[in-house]
């Protein structure tokens, strides 16, 4: 009788013990993602500069009503832990020092794809959603588009448009801001 071997699924917890002993760095670009370590690819032209527009729009508009963090961590539950581009949390004196946000204080979700727009729509998406993430944009750069996602339920989010070039979208939390596509894609 042959005999499969088993994977071996990690929790948040052990993940942080491998950093603690070294087999993890902080160079390392991974995250856990329902028990498993995923390396992440590199990080290219494109989307360091879609991220860097974003992050200057959100941060320049939002001031002190949200912590904006860029490629930091996101606890979803006990054996996952994504580094989204870019969260939108709700404000905190210590700035998540404690801990890093988890779907209770993300106000939006921005994931910046090019090379990963598969693995983000198959993957994390439903993650986020099974999770109660409220909101996720996936800037697809290769299509030039966003996709909103909201309304989260244990089996995807029950809204989703798409905004393209020359299109405005304002993150659900401030209706009041409204910001172009093309200053966000470039």
């Amino acid at each position: 009788m042959a005999v499969q071997p088993a994977r071996r699924q990690f929790t948040v917890d052990e993940y942080y013990q491998m950093g603690r002993v070294g087999i993890l760095t902080e160079d390392d670009r991974v995250e856990l993602i329902e028990g498993e370590i995923i390396e992440m690819p590199p990080i290219g032209g494109r989307h360091s500069s879609c991220v860097n527009r974003l992050t200057r729009l959100l941060v320049m508009a939002l001031g002190d009503s949200a912590v904006v963090t860029v490629q930091n961590p996101l606890r979803l539950d006990d054996r996952s832990e994504s580094v989204p581009d870019i969260i939108v949390a709700k404000p905190r004196a210590d700035f998540y020092e404690d801990h890093h946000p988890v779907p209770a204080d993300v106000l939006l979700l921005i994931e910046v794809s090019d090379t990963t727009i598969g693995y983000d729509r198959r993957v994390k998406l439903p993650l986020y959603a099974r999770n109660g993430v409220p909101v996720v944009w996936i800037a697809d750069l290769d299509r030039g588009i966003i996709r909103v996602h909201q309304d989260p339920t244990p089996d995807g989010y029950r809204v989703v448009q798409t905004r393209r070039r020359g299109d405005r979208l304002a993150p659900s939390a401030f209706p009041d801001l409204a910001f172009a596509v093309n200053d966000i894609l470039g």
